[in-house]
Formats: structure tokens, sequence, C-alpha cells
């Protein structure tokens, strides 16, 4: 019998190292290949776009990196600049100008400078929820801290306008449990306009107690003007815009048709007309001798004007929701103020607030429409004393990409944070 051949085929015991991919399937070029020219249209509009950049910053570096920031005027600024230099001596000559305004107090410019830090503070327990919530009572009370340090005067002024509205509240919950929320919310207003009443007569009789130097409305002007209608109009419009959307969806159709008339009505209207009405017209309809601040009427103006934009984003986002929501909160019992604020509001504010944010910015952006008014904002001080005046006439680029560039850094970082919390609220993707 022959043998059977007992050779066996050897078998490898370890694996070969895979060769490297290819260098064009890997690393820049790929990236390249991918982003950039993946294609022959695509690559066209990316030379196309390299081509713009380079150009504009040929022409942007030198101007930026070339300028001058020591002359005392625009006549010495065109001795020293050389080639395309920019005259950045305006910035640091008028600042405090672009800032503050013309008028306001210079010894007082840390008064505004803090507030606008504690800004920081007092907006952190609201804006992000892993900060500690015992700092909302420090939130609470920045409006009257905030309005005390810009303003000035005696420290009781806003102490009296506190307890006004603690009263106030006060008188609302113990009425609203026994009598309803139409007694409460009476009876709210009505404890609060005796604070109101009887603080003010101490107040004047202690005219020395803690104060700062007063500053007149008039007197506030620069980039803090537009800081304070921008923030004080947000946070007044978004709470009044929820009501009028809500009011809008009432059955009650007094109220409806009332918040119906109200939003089609301030969205009918351009914001510069309101700001004359606000500045003008308003006047004639008040008693003889009435002194009603400017800042206060261009306020309201401006908050009426985007709650009413608010109104309709935040309705957009009560009917994305699906009826089964409300069916749900029926089915819990809970009754409308508890449905509301336990489960619609939550998720429409959700939905609307790529909307809402918009409408911020745009707010913000419009404030600059106070110039209109002989309002001396960051734009009125441009156009007025610092373009008429001998020294700087005739500098623009560099005024207007100040304002620009500080614009851009508020709209900027609300844009961000909304995105931020977009993605925090993303519960429905996780």
């Amino acid at each position: 019998m022959p043998s059977r051949d007992t050779n066996v085929a050897f078998v490898r015991t370890e694996f070969i190292e895979p060769s490297p991919p290819p260098s064009s399937t890997q690393g820049p070029v790929a990236w390249m290949r991918e982003n950039l020219f993946s294609s022959i249209p695509y690559s066209i509009l990316t030379l196309l776009s390299i081509y713009f950049i380079y150009t504009l910053l040929a022409g942007l570096l030198p101007w930026l990196f070339g300028g001058v920031w020591d002359t005392s005027s625009i006549r010495e600024c065109r001795e020293v600049i050389e080639g395309t230099g920019g005259c950045f001596s305006v910035l640091s000559e008028r600042w405090n100008q672009l800032l503050f305004g013309i008028s306001y107090p210079q010894n007082a410019y840390w008064r505004p400078a803090l507030a606008f830090v504690l800004l920081f503070v007092a907006a952190a327990p609201v804006m992000f929820p892993a900060v500690p919530r015992q700092l909302l009572v420090f939130t609470g009370l920045y409006p009257f801290l905030a309005f005390w340090l810009i303003w000035g005067g005696t420290i009781l002024a806003p102490m009296v306008g506190l307890l006004g509205f603690v009263a106030g509240y006060m008188a609302f919950v113990q009425l609203e449990k026994t009598n309803g929320f139409a007694a409460g919310f009476f009876g709210g207003i009505v404890a609060a306009l005796i604070v109101w009443l009887l603080g003010g007569f101490i107040s004047g009789a202690m005219p020395h107690f803690i104060a700062l130097e007063a500053v007149a409305s008039r007197n506030m002007g620069g980039f803090m003007l537009n800081m304070i209608l921008g923030t004080v109009c947000v946070s007044l419009s978004l709470p009044l815009g929820i009501a009028l959307a809500l009011g809008r969806q009432s059955d009650l159709l007094i109220i409806k048709w009332i918040c119906v008339v109200f939003i089609e009505f301030i969205r009918g209207v351009p914001l510069i007309t309101l700001l004359f009405v606000a500045n003008v017209v308003l006047a004639y309809f008040l008693p003889p001798g009435t002194n009603f601040d400017l800042i206060l009427r261009v306020i309201i103006m401006i908050t009426m004007f985007s709650a009413a934009y608010i109104a309709e984003v935040i309705r957009g986002g009560l009917a994305a929701l699906p009826r089964g929501q409300y069916e749900a909160a029926d089915s819990l019992g809970l009754d409308y103020a508890q449905s509301m604020r336990l489960i619609i509001l939550p998720q429409a504010l959700k939905i609307s607030i790529p909307g809402i944010v918009n409408v911020a910015v745009g707010l913000f952006k419009d404030t600059t429409l106070v110039s209109v008014i002989s309002m001396f904002d960051l734009v009125g001080m441009i156009r007025g004393p610092i373009l008429a005046s001998t020294e700087w006439n005739g500098v623009y680029w560099e005024l207007w990409g100040f304002a620009s560039l500080l614009f851009f850094v508020v709209c900027y970082g609300i844009s961000q944070y909304s995105q931020w919390l977009e993605r925090q609220l993303a519960t429905d993707h996780r």
C-alpha cells in the first residue's frame, strides 16, 4: 500500500501589516479634493473665492496694520500715514464718547461699566441651568441696582420700586388663592401703587440717603444707550409677546380681538414711525407740565414693536404642537394656567427659539434708529458730534468699522448662545 503524503501546507500564525492607503485618500489632499475640488463647478467657485479673499486681505491688512493711533486730528493722520494706513486715532481720541456719549460725567464711567459686568452675573442663572438657583435673587435685584448705578440719585428710589413689586406680588398670591385671578391681579396693582406713592414721599424727604451723582436721561449716549435699550426691550418684550400670543388664542372674544388688533397694527407700522410718536406726538396726550422721560417713551415703543413680532413667532410654536399635547394636559386634570406653564409653553418656546433670537438680534440693531429723534447713541455720536467736528471730519471707515465690530460681537454672541440652547434642549433627538 503506497505511503500517504504527510506534508501539510504552512499556515501563517500572524497577520501581515496592512498597506497604507493612497496619499490621495487621506490627509489635507483628501480633504481638499472632497470639500474644495470635488467637481469642476466647485473648483471654479473655490478659485474665485480664494481670489476674492486675497483681494480683500491685500487691501485690508495694510490699512489695518499701517494705521496710526496717536494723532490729534485727521490732518496729522494724513501727514504721518504712509501708503493706505487707517486713521485709528479717532478711536483712541473719542472712545469715551463712542461708548458713553458726549455728556455722561467722565468720573462716573465706572458705574455703567460695573452695571455691564453685573449683567452677566444676573443673566447667568436664567441662561445656564448649571448655575446655582440661589443667584436668581440677585437677578431680581439687578434691574433696580443697574438703574441706580446708571442714573444715580438716592438709592431709596430703586428700593421703593423693588418694594412695590414685592408688595404687589404678595397681594396677588394671597388674593388669587381666595378670590381668583382677576381679584389678585388688580389687588396686586393697587398694593404696588400704594407702596410707590408712600415711598415717593419718603425718598423725596431724604434726597441724600446713599446717593450717587444724578445723571439725566438726555445725557445718556453712545453704545451704552444701545445696550440699555436692547437689554431692557428684549427682557420686557418676551413676556409681553407670550401674553399676546396666548391672548390671541383665547376663547374670550374681547381679549382675543384686543390682541389681534394690537399685533396687526404694530406689525403694520414702521418702527421709525413709532419712535416719532414717542418723541413728538405722545407729549400732546399728557397733562401740561408732565415730564415723561424720553428714554422711557422709546423703551415702551420698541418693546411694543418687538413684542408683536415675538407674539407671532410664539403663536407659530403653539400651532406646531400636536393636539395630543393639549389633550394630555387635560387628561392629567391640569387647569389652563398649569397646562400652559408645565406642558405647552416649554415645548412651544423650544420650537420658537430661532425665531425669537432673530427678533432679538433685529431689535438690538434697530436701536440705532433712535438717532433720527436726536438721541446720541453710537450711530448718533458718529453722525453728529464726531463727524461734525473739524478735527475728524472725513474719517468714515474707522468709525463705522468700530461700530460694526461692536454690534457684531453682541449679535454673534446672542446667535451662538441660541444654538447652544437648542442643542441642550434637543431631547427628542437623544
